[in-house]
């Protein structure tokens, strides 16, 4: 099985995890510390977690795979697909923001605009400095 027991956390992890599913937010916490290695099946990842229907990981792994966080890839002359992680906690992150803002933006136009704008008055020097870094990145 492709496990290389590492298990550490990757920078904005919690925040991604947040963002998902708990069985989602499970098996992306095994991708992202590395207690599964790509490439890997579903049964790679029911294997760590057992106690879940194989058809459930399944399913969830196709989820994570429709959410763009996996891509899966046929194994050729087998049914089953190898699984690899799209980006890492960060980038997702950074992604969902983006869509969620436009989301936001499209749903409320101006009022939404307004409302950030409004945000960004109220920042620390910090968080100022901190969008800039994100900006130019």
């Amino acid at each position: 099985m492709p496990t290389n027991g590492q298990g550490a956390e990757p920078p904005g992890l919690e925040q991604a995890l947040a963002v998902l599913g708990p069985l989602e937010s499970r098996i992306m916490r095994a991708v992202w510390t590395g207690r599964v290695t790509a490439p890997f099946t579903v049964h790679h990842v029911h294997d760590l977690l057992p106690e879940l229907a194989y058809t459930t990981v399944l399913t969830t792994m196709r989820r994570l795979a429709d959410k763009q966080l996996l891509h899966a890839s046929a194994t050729v002359g087998r049914r089953s697909h190898h699984y690899r992680p799209i980006g890492d906690p960060v980038t997702f992150v950074a992604a969902e923001s983006e869509r969620e803002a436009a989301a936001v933006v499209e749903r409320y136009g101006d009022a939404a605009l307004a409302a950030f704008a409004l945000r960004l008055d109220e920042l620390s020097p910090e968080q100022r400095d901190a969008l800039h870094r994100l900006r130019r990145s």
